[in-house]
């Protein structure tokens, strides 16, 4: 199991930026794929953006070219640097570690954070 928990969420104004980190530990750290979720109220939970153990990173198309995942495994972060935010962005994000399956599928994640607020405002 790995274990991780997010931080960095907070209020925005429409257009501005926000870095979102998750602290992340455990020996499988290393070799699993990360992803960033989120849920906004009365939504289900969608996928955000994944990076695998070495680095490539994968996108859905309502952030790419706005969001960057990366990830540095000697400090055990992951972490989710969120520019020209919009309104459609308020959510609660959250990190997880990959186990096993498709990379943007929820059921392919096994290990949760608590999550962390994001609100952005118009």
């Amino acid at each position: 199991q790995v274990q991780v928990a997010e931080s960095g969420g907070g209020l925005v104004q429409a257009g501005g930026s926000l870095r979102l980190s998750c602290a992340a530990s455990g020996r499988k750290f290393r070799v699993s794929t990360m992803g960033w979720f989120r849920q906004a109220p009365g939504e289900e939970r969608e996928y955000v953006a994944a990076i695998s153990w070495n680095g490539l990173s994968y996108y859905s198309d309502s952030v790419k070219g706005r969001f960057i995942i990366s990830r540095d495994n000697a400090k055990g972060t992951v972490d989710l640097q969120m520019t020209n935010l919009k309104p459609e962005d308020t959510a609660v994000y959250y990190c997880a570690a990959h186990n096993e399956g498709y990379y943007y599928l929820i059921d392919s994640y096994n290990s949760w954070g608590q999550g962390t607020q994001v609100t952005v405002s118009s």
